[in-house]
């Protein structure tokens, strides 16, 4: 196979700043990194443009669109599957070349993105969330009509007790888990809770972690409420996502520990716009309000104390595509281009364990590579439009070239 080189201003995220170079691909790794115009068989110019490392999405549900209960009652199911190689192909054209699959996303999914029968981003899968009896993933409505979607490959995640929790957690393990979600909290989009709802005790939310930690397997936790938010804390569990009442203190405590917080502001933002026009199912609506008074305020009040924040979109929730308005939310709380760029990058990686593969433009790593028209480092809202994403590299292999030129 012949190299691929890459030429263009490079960003360098260690030092905020970037230079003139080139990047040759071998395989599907980086070659070499150089300040040096590379020449070949197989070059792109990319003189006029900024070169980037892929971007990840730590908190997706690339199977998802919607998550409108009453709709599962009529969609078949083989047509969530059809609708997802849609949904990556879209995610991946916005230069997110990996993501971590936040539910409903099972092995078979990851093993077309593995194999390349789909143009998907790389994925880590969590299958199904652990969620108690009544709570955020329970689809049981209070009619008694079971929505659930369940097959072996997608095993139904409630459980409540020590023994059911620790039994669940080995079997979505066993269906090919490479992290373990838990509804710690009631969620926006449930029909039987709220968000600030605590769900599972301490001790089994400590036995979920102590699983997942037997098979070298991280843990992330949906989280709204402050006191599920501290419980997961205390459990050890590695990332919490949304975030949404937690308090200067906890924040503090999170930083200690080095626990990360996926705020997924996007999807809070949407879905207050979405409950205001009447798009949202009425049980909803006021939840999705309620929330967005106080999320914002609050990560910005965490990114204050130093909690080390981590892109997620939430997509699936809202519509696939939008990944990179995140970057617009992150900065509207304060955070500059050069972090929020490592949000998606060198801090995402250290969050989902594959810091040694993907997230920084280095030789030896997997060759994720994305070409964007504007500098982020002097309009990182610039990012927000997919047709500024110029060139998809992932892999090594080309999935979007609006450049033009090979």
């Amino acid at each position: 196979m012949s190299e691929l080189v890459i030429n263009g201003e490079i960003i360098d995220l260690e030092v905020c700043d970037h230079f003139r170079g080139s990047i040759v691909v071998k395989g599907n790794t980086i070659e070499s990194v150089s300040t040096q115009r590379g020449t070949g068989a197989r070059v792109i110019d990319a003189s006029d443009y900024f070169i980037l490392p892929g971007f990840i999405d730590a908190h997706v549900h690339i199977m998802e669109e919607g998550f409108k209960l009453e709709d599962r009652i009529e969609t078949p199911f083989s047509f969530y599957f059809y609708n997802a190689i849609d949904h990556m192909r879209t995610t991946l054209n916005t230069g997110v070349t990996t993501i971590r699959d936040a539910g409903m996303a099972d092995f078979g999914v990851k093993l077309a993105s593995q194999k390349g029968i789909i143009p998907a981003p790389r994925m880590q899968i969590s299958v199904t969330p652990l969620s108690i009896t009544g709570g955020h993933f329970d689809f049981h409505m209070k009619s008694g009509l079971n929505i659930e979607l369940r097959y072996p490959g997608l095993p139904s995640g409630i459980c409540d007790g020590a023994s059911e929790v620790r039994k669940k957690t080995r079997e979505v393990l066993r269906a090919g888990a490479d992290v373990i979600k838990i509804m710690a909290t009631g969620g926006v989009m449930s029909a039987n809770d709220k968000p600030d709802d605590t769900q599972f005790t301490k001790k089994e939310l400590k036995i979920i972690v102590e699983e997942a930690r037997f098979r070298g397997k991280r843990t992330m936790a949906h989280a709204h409420g402050l006191e599920g938010i501290k419980n997961c804390i205390e459990a050890g569990i590695n990332s919490i996502e949304h975030g949404t009442y937690i308090n200067k203190k906890t924040a503090a405590e999170m930083r200690e520990k080095g626990v990360c917080l996926v705020p997924t502001l996007l999807v809070t933002a949407e879905l207050a716009r979405k409950a205001k026009k009447g798009e949202l199912p009425s049980y909803t609506r006021k939840d999705a309000i309620e929330v967005a008074k106080v999320h914002r305020e609050n990560i910005e009040a965490a990114y204050e104390e130093g909690v080390q924040l981590v892109m997620g979109t939430d997509s699936g929730v809202i519509e696939h595509g939008q990944n990179l308005k995140e970057f617009s939310y992150l900065s509207d709380i304060g955070m500059g281009p050069r972090e929020i760029l490592e949000s998606a990058t060198l801090k995402a990686v250290e969050c989902i364990g594959w810091d040694d593969m993907i997230g920084s433009l280095d030789k030896g790593k997997l060759a994720d590579i994305i070409v964007v028209k504007e500098n982020p480092l002097e309009d990182i809202k610039s990012l927000a439009d997919p047709d500024n994403i110029l060139l998809v590299v992932k892999d090594g292999m080309i999935f979007k070239n609006l450049l033009g030129v090979l």
